[in-house]
């Protein structure tokens, strides 16, 4: 649900509004263990039973230590995960890294497609399904489709400006929020073909190309040598103390839930751009009432030159000039971006906790715990601030829910909660602080849901990449200060590096598992 809001009063008379009321998704096979952490659990019960049915002592001090082993692995949590999840990482990883199957390299031998004659995208990991389309856009361009057969969902992604809340007065900050809030609830309906709708923000160093080709276009022949002279030295000093802010919208469609209107429009991919395209027009008001303005709705080789650019943080140069020379009337060079079938990168290998792809290191977080207590629309500001020394990249995730399902997963943890609150009762345990306040939380987003707002899951992911291995572990330590000083609480993605880049660093809608429901 997007976050609701209260009015805190300072001295100066400002009333800014205070958003909060996020909720830890409970999911597993029985509350909140998974089917091997329950199995565990059914394992240590037997074997404490075993002795007790035998009524031997020696049945006991044989079962009892294994018993107790398998309720540490199934209830022992460390960094927030159990201690089963961590042993499943760890042989995952090993595995892959005894097949090989944590390296990557570009497919210069990839079987052609029999059809076009063309080599497929090529793109490691979990992105190895995924597909860059080609589509009208409706106004006469071609728009860069990301299509992903096995979920049959088409990705668009658009390059986006935003004014920002910083420096504009509370009723400002609260209107705008308000309307990203409405943004998001327009699509929390039952028949909305758009299942995910992701942010994607990196902040990165301004390789100042495009300065430089405009200013060599509009450098008058009789300027003076001095005067040349000191505007290039200003150039080349600021270059590497500037830095600039990329942001880009994805806008995720299902075709299978939207099948019938992909019918209609003629049927199979094409149909199902048309839907899509369809659906980004409709959203045009409700991102304008936003302060969100759309500088284009990006083709494919500008889709892959993002993608590109991320593997491969040393191309950005090289392509920003070559984008920035082609805009003269007299280009006959390359055009702009790269062709999808370049987007990937040409090595990368995933290691325990560090992604290595290209000439470049990347460690990937997830934010594990929400700020608990009420904050401004401004408190994920320190994440993004300017280094000189590495590129950041946040991925926020929303997945809309339909109001059906929203009241039935409400009622589902809350019958859950109720259930917990008796037993603790009849244990004699008193309810800790932090499970008032989640109990407090959920009866809020309830009421909130009944009166119409919407309900989203959502997720952020974090990156940070340097092109220097000696700079990461500092780079790593400033993120993970200005997430505390945000209130927020970050886990390392430990062991699945490569989906994590995939999540936090792409601005392609990755990041949001399929919600598990147990019992």
């Amino acid at each position: 649900m997007p976050g609701s809001g209260s009015r805190t009063g300072f001295g100066s008379g400002a009333l800014p509004v205070t958003y909060g009321g996020w909720q830890s998704e409970r999911s597993g096979f029985m509350g909140r263990l998974s089917g091997a952490g329950f199995a565990l659990v059914v394992g240590g019960c037997v074997l404490i039973l075993t002795p007790i049915n035998l009524g031997s002592w020696t049945a006991a001090l044989v079962c009892l230590p294994p018993a107790a082993v398998l309720f540490v692995l199934a209830f022992g949590r460390v960094l927030g995960l159990s201690a089963e999840e961590w042993i499943g990482l760890a042989v995952r990883h090993q595995i892959n890294v005894a097949t090989r199957r944590n390296i990557f390299q570009s497919g210069a031998f990839a079987p052609r497609s029999r059809a076009t004659g063309r080599q497929p995208t090529d793109l490691p990991g979990v992105l190895s399904r995924l597909r860059f389309l080609e589509a009208p856009d409706g106004l006469g361009g071609d728009l860069g489709v990301s299509h992903d057969p096995v979920v049959n969902t088409y990705t668009a992604v658009a390059r986006i400006t935003f004014p920002g809340l910083a420096l504009v007065d509370s009723d400002r900050q609260t209107a705008r929020v308000a309307a990203w809030a409405g943004f998001l609830r327009g699509f929390c309906t039952e028949d909305s073909p758009i299942v995910r709708i992701a942010v994607h923000q990196r902040c990165l160093p301004d390789d100042g190309a495009a300065l430089r080709s405009w200013t060599g276009r509009h450098l008058a022949a009789d300027a003076p040598e001095e005067a040349v002279a000191a505007l290039t030295e200003l150039m080349e000093g600021a270059g590497p103390a500037a830095t600039t802010r990329e942001t880009y919208l994805s806008v995720t469609l299902s075709a299978s839930r939207a099948r019938t209107a992909v019918k209609g429009a003629g049927g199979g991919q094409a149909g199902a751009a048309a839907v899509l395209v369809r659906e980004l027009h409709a959203m045009y008001g409700s991102l304008s009432s936003a302060s969100l303005q759309i500088v284009e709705w990006l083709a494919p080789r500008a889709l892959a030159q993002v993608v590109r650019t991320a593997y491969d943080p040393e191309a950005q140069l090289m392509l920003a000039t070559r984008n920035a020379a082609a805009q003269a009337p007299d280009w006959q060079g390359l055009e702009p971006g790269v062709i999808p079938e370049l987007a990937g990168p040409a090595y990368a290998e995933t290691d325990w906790g560090t992604y290595r792809h290209d000439g470049a290191w990347t460690v990937s977080y997830q934010i594990r715990t929400w700020p608990q207590s009420d904050v401004y629309a401004t408190f994920l500001q320190p994440l993004l601030r300017p280094r000189r020394n590495a590129r950041r990249s946040l991925s926020i995730v929303y997945e809309p829910i339909g109001p059906r399902r929203a009241r039935q997963d409400l009622a589902r943890e809350k019958a859950k909660r109720e259930s917990a609150r008796k037993l603790r009762a009849k244990t004699g345990r008193d309810e800790s602080a932090d499970e008032l306040l989640e109990a407090q939380k959920a009866r809020a987003q309830d009421v909130a849901r009944a009166a119409g707002q919407g309900v989203v899951r959502l997720t952020a992911v974090l990156a940070v990449t340097v092109t220097d291995p000696g700079e990461l572990e500092t780079a790593c330590a400033e993120l993970q200060a200005d997430a505390a000083a945000s209130g927020l609480e970050l886990r390392r993605m430990w062991g699945a590096q490569d989906a994590g880049f995939a999540a936090a660093a792409l601005p392609l809608g990755q990041g949001l598992p399929d919600r598990r429901i147990g019992f």
